[in-house]
């Protein structure tokens, strides 16, 4: 297993680099995490505006066809991030992050750009939907390559502080949440059916491109990472340049046992973003019989949690140790979440819900915030980027897309409200021993390291 860089090891040649003025620690930061925000963003936007999107690009005579056929073409793009992992996270193991994460952006714009102009199915007709369900299958294709070029970005910009730049992925993705929110809950209560049901829910969209070019311009105009840099020169002196994909993709054969194991810590982040962030609105309503109302301060509660304790958390993993705070997390959660949903079943009320949110964000925080880090000390340089997008792919792929569906169907047969609690508690299970597994092969293969991941 790969010992993560010392600080020495980020330095060049000619001597150790610079410390980061504060002017760059935040354009690095904004330039790592827009392109998850943005796709962040997206997903959400989308799913609160379903009903309308599937009318503009998918009529049916069943109305619940017609939102189902939306809803599945979105999740379609799920299928696509594996391979755009594989394509986009050798592209950056080998051209560079900075080159990886410029192209996916770019991917990720066209989605948004084409939801935010494309003409509806009563004017090109059976156009409409296919085009929306390409852009769907490229914006796919780029986040899946999005989280291990951002994550190897980030961390390889400072040994000691790899906890605290990488906690912004998942900080970011708060704040994206919270904005969605605040869109859907003030564009429904603000504009007339009519306006909103024909134009009014663009406007997201066009919101998304505003914010997309200004992270392409800061990751266009960023230098590349001093330790891939260092990387490259070291390959450059010793003659084996013309070698470089075979070499990847021998070293990569070789971390089939890493790539299991990040799988299984995405797990628990996975599932508490797409069961207790995403479902829990529909649950709440469905299930417990609560107001519509409630769904978007779920929401803003958990995503503002999120955003506000990720970067505390991946700042404390620096001090103290991640697999230390991940675990410890995994244990809490494996052990609350049941009678959590017990109670909220036995107490429906808007109050049990945030608290049950509440503890939710918190734990959310707590594991994510740590967990970009952790995952690529796994993963050796030459093949971090793509190591990182292949093991967070699959595990949301796995574990998060379906989530929904598979806890709703699991209620609809047997009529357990409970059953997010057992998805959940055996999400925590699976990533719990992923994390004392990583930590045992840690202390057992690098007895001395300059960054205590554990």
């Amino acid at each position: 297993m790969h010992t993560p860089a010392s600080p020495s090891a980020t330095a060049s040649p000619h001597g150790s680099p610079a410390p980061l003025s504060k002017a760059m620690v935040r354009r690095i930061v904004f330039s790592s995490s827009v392109g998850n925000a943005l796709e962040w963003f997206d997903f959400l936007v989308y799913g609160y505006f379903a009903t309308i999107i599937a009318k503009q690009f998918f009529p049916m005579q069943d109305e619940w066809l017609s939102t189902l056929l939306a809803i599945a073409t979105f999740g379609i793009s799920f299928l696509m991030r594996p391979l755009g992992a594989v394509v986009l996270g050798i592209y950056g193991d080998r051209k560079g992050r900075k080159a990886a994460l410029t192209l996916a952006i770019v991917l990720m714009m066209i989605g948004t750009f084409t939801m935010a102009v494309m003409p509806p199915y009563a004017s090109i007709g059976l156009a409409a939907p296919l085009l929306v369900l390409l852009a769907r299958l490229v914006q796919g294709f780029a986040v899946g390559g999005e989280f291990g070029s951002a994550t190897a970005f980030m961390v390889e910009h400072s040994a000691s502080r790899r906890g605290y730049y990488a906690s912004w992925q998942f900080a970011s993705q708060g704040l994206a949440a919270i904005t969605a929110a605040a869109f859907g809950s003030l564009l429904t209560a603000w504009m007339p059916p009519e306006h909103l049901n024909s134009w009014g829910w663009r406007l997201p969209f066009v919101f998304g491109l505003l914010v997309g070019p200004v992270g392409y311009y800061i990751r266009s105009h960023l230098d590349e990472t001093p330790e891939f840099l260092a990387m490259r020169e070291a390959r450059e002196a010793s003659g084996a340049q013309k070698q470089v994909s075979e070499e990847q993709g021998a070293s990569f054969a070789n971390q089939w046992v890493n790539l299991l194991l990040a799988i299984g810590i995405v797990a628990q982040s996975t599932v508490g973003v797409y069961v207790l962030q995403l479902y829990m609105p529909m649950y709440a309503v469905k299930q417990l019989h609560m107001p519509t109302t409630a769904s978007f301060g779920v929401v803003v509660l958990n995503g503002g949690l999120q955003f506000l304790l990720s970067p505390v958390m991946g700042a404390l993993s620096d001090r103290i140790g991640r697999i230390r705070i991940m675990l410890t997390t995994s244990i809490l959660m494996g052990l609350l979440i049941y009678p959590m949903f017990a109670w909220l079943q036995s107490h429906p009320t808007i109050g049990w819900l945030l608290l049950l949110q509440a503890t939710a964000g918190i734990f959310k925080a707590a594991y994510s915030g740590p967990m970009p880090a952790l995952m690529s000390e796994i993963f050796p340089t030459q093949v971090r980027s793509t190591g990182l997008s292949i093991g967070y792919s699959i595990g949301v792929t796995i574990f998060g897309g379906f989530a929904p569906t598979i806890v709703e169907t699991f209620i609809h047969l047997t009529g357990d409200k409970l059953a997010p609690s057992y998805y959940v508690l055996l999400a925590a299970l699976l990533s719990g021993m992923s994390l004392v597994i990583v930590a045992w092969r840690m202390r057992r293969l690098r007895p001395v390291r300059s960054v205590q991941p554990a």
